[in-house]
């Protein structure tokens, strides 16, 4: 192996670790804000619920990888990521406050609502990355 591979590799595997924390932290935060279920309609089927779920992850990690791209520290990293996860959820609302019937929609499997939602938490997260360069 590389000596270059050998150093740098537990950078890597720290900046990889807590970028999967974030991740999972803000899955886990997102799927208790919406008000219905994605896993379990994500389990039967669920196009919409997939799409608008899909596009809240893709949201989340593309600030999270420009933030892993360009921060120094770890700390960095997390706090940068605390950040996107918020700009995230407040997409979420806005969208939900532009869709009043979101609620409903998602469940119901209607895939409009759901491509526009990902569209949104993509759209903020592509901006909320381009800001978080420094």
């Amino acid at each position: 192996m590389p000596t270059h591979l050998l150093t740098t590799l537990p950078a890597f595997l720290a900046y990889f670790a807590v970028a999967m924390g974030l991740l999972a932290l803000f899955l886990l935060i997102y799927l208790n804000v919406t008000p219905y279920h994605e896993v379990t309609l994500i389990r039967t089927g669920n196009a919409a619920a997939a799409v608008s779920l899909a596009g809240a992850l893709l949201g989340f990690a593309m600030p999270v990888a420009n933030v892993i791209a360009h921060s120094d520290t770890l700390v960095d990293l997390a706090c940068w990521g605390a950040i996107a996860g918020v700009i995230q959820i407040l997409a979420y609302l806005v969208a939900r406050l532009t869709l009043p019937q979101l609620h409903q929609d998602i469940p119901a499997g209607r895939i409009a609502p759901a491509i526009f939602l990902a569209a949104v938490s993509l759209s903020i997260g592509l901006i909320n990355a381009a800001c978080m360069t420094y």
